[in-house]
């Protein structure tokens, strides 16, 4: 995915921006003279920083930089042999964001070496300004920056990570594709009240040793409600991989905190073409909530597109693993050859250590248009956040084509949807018809005779029309059921099903939640020849 439209899409994704009130770039922040840095300093300073007042930074730019518009903004361009370690030995070089448009909170950065932190500085030199009418030359020299980007020794054009706007930042997998963002961390998301962002005002980049493919970067978090110190221990290769270890400082109690937040797209699949006016058949980052619960169950539930925003939240504890992710990798189920949906990595969250009682929170938000970022999954843990605690939280993230991670059941690979009933026979009520494609596993091993079966449940309604039958193109089966609403109610109805033979269980478990329309659009569309 082209870097511009990574831009974009975190800027709809981050919070409102605030008036310009000033020039100055972020406070020092590092340790003294002759004081060490590392982790422990940092969880220090977090941990401080937390007992004083929130101040916020967002603004501090020039009224140039804050009243660009989008097109403006995409004429700044970093110099490719200004990057950070370009002549050096390293595996990995650093490139940064300017600051300007919507992205107006500077931020500082440092890199560490021998335990030493020594800033870097902000230089217009660094940067081409292009068509505009910036000078570079009248900016401040401390003015700071938006953001990074690191490129890894295999592809010193293409990105490997980015960190832009608020806490957000994405990396890519083997197929080196841009798609969904994490952040370092959610605050009252999906709630009565607006959302806050924090934001990574600082980070130290460990200098990699010669050859070496791994990177270190830590990073300062700090809002009105909490402040955090994080450490990302990664990898390249497929799957990209990061090691998490995070601290975190509230300042005061938080109502829903969200741990590991992901945030992605979802507008148009299989199962759910409510806004199916473009020419392409499906159109997401991901297309599914993929959880391994801590007693080892394995669920899928597809993402949807629904016309008002959607809350769901799956009870654990200890989870095992959670992620959003991209199963439909078919180039002919998107024909999009511009930014290539297939492509797109799946990012699963893996916890180290005990994570205790809590949920997989699931936010679903009506959009219209692919550039807005409509999907938020995070842990919830069910426990009270208040002022002067220490919440600690460590986790393994991967990057790329699949989970790190698989059942050995079968897996989901395709969820339809339609009207119900029977073909040929003239429809006398309202149903809804669900197919579901599974793929794998034992499938190859059962019987000729071996019956397969689909174990339905339904919050309410009446299931009917039930099969499961082999689909030999896939190597799988196919399970089919309608869903009859027995009310007008349109509140939603949570649904599951598993396949099973002689009582054994063969796949993962199918979890959907399907919203019947109102009583006055359940069209029957029964043909005229019917009787």
């Amino acid at each position: 995915m082209k870097s511009s439209k990574m831009v974009s899409k975190l800027l709809l994704s981050a919070s409102v921006m605030v008036s310009v009130v000033a020039c100055a770039a972020t406070p020092q922040v590092n340790p003294e003279p002759g004081e060490k840095f590392d982790y422990a300093w940092l969880k220090g300073h977090a941990r401080n920083l937390a007992t004083q007042p929130y101040a916020s930074h967002e603004g501090e730019v020039p009224k140039e930089l804050s009243d660009m518009d989008w097109d403006e903004y995409q004429q700044l361009h970093f110099k490719k042999d200004e990057s950070l370690w370009a002549e050096d030995d390293t595996a990995f070089r650093a490139g940064f964001f300017h600051l300007g448009q919507g992205f107006i909170s500077p931020i500082q950065i440092n890199v560490v070496e021998n335990g030493v932190s020594q800033p870097v500085e902000y230089d217009a030199d660094m940067f081409d300004y292009g068509k505009t009418d910036i000078d570079g030359e009248s900016l401040p020299k401390d003015l700071g920056f938006a953001g990074f980007r690191m490129q890894f020794a295999t592809d010193w054009e293409r990105d490997v990570i980015a960190f832009l706007g608020a806490s957000y930042f994405r990396a890519v997998g083997a197929e080196m594709q841009y798609g969904l963002s994490a952040r370092g961390l959610a605050i009252d998301t999906a709630m009565n009240k607006p959302e806050e962002f924090p934001v990574f005002t600082h980070f130290w980049f460990e200098k990699p040793k010669p050859g070496s493919e791994h990177m270190t970067v830590y990073a300062l978090l700090d809002s009105e409600s909490i402040t955090g110190a994080y450490r990302f221990d990664m990898k390249v290769g497929e799957p990209l991989t990061m090691h998490v270890d995070t601290a975190l400082y509230p300042r005061k109690s938080i109502e829903r905190l969200g741990i590991a937040p992901l945030t992605s797209m979802y507008m148009i699949g299989e199962n759910d073409r409510r806004t199916n006016y473009d020419w392409r058949p499906e159109i997401h980052d991901s297309d599914g909530l993929e959880m391994l619960t801590g007693n080892g169950d394995w669920i899928w539930r597809p993402l949807t597109n629904p016309k008002n925003l959607s809350f769901n939240a799956y009870q654990d504890v200890n989870p095992k693993g959670f992620g959003l992710m991209q199963r439909d990798r078919n180039f002919d189920h998107y024909l999009d050859d511009g930014v290539f949906y297939e492509k797109r990595p799946s990012l699963w969250i893996e916890p180290t250590g005990d994570w205790g009682k809590g949920s997989v929170q699931l936010v679903e938000i009506p959009t219209l248009d692919e550039t807005f970022d409509n999907i938020v999954a995070f842990w919830n843990p069910d426990r009270e956040v208040k002022a002067g605690d220490e919440l600690l939280y460590s986790y393994n993230m991967y990057w790329g084509s699949q989970a790190p991670q698989r059942s050995g059941k079968a897996e989901v690979q395709s969820t339809y949807t339609g009207i119900g009933g029977v073909i040929g026979k003239k429809r006398q009520y309202y149903s809804k018809r669900f197919a579901v494609d599974f793929q794998g596993g034992a499938f190859e091993a059962l019987g000729q005779d071996t019956e397969v079966k689909p174990v339905i449940e339904a919050s309410r309604g009446r299931v009917e029309i039930t099969s499961a039958r082999p689909q030999h193109h896939i190597g799988g089966y196919r399970a089919m059921f309608d869903l009859v609403p027995l009310d007008d109610s349109v509140e939603p109805i949570n649904i599951k099903m598993h396949l099973e033979a002689n009582g054994q269980v063969l796949s993962e478990t199918w979890v959907y939640q399907w919203f019947p329309p109102a009583k006055e659009d359940r069209e029957l569309h029964n043909p005229g020849h019917l009787k």
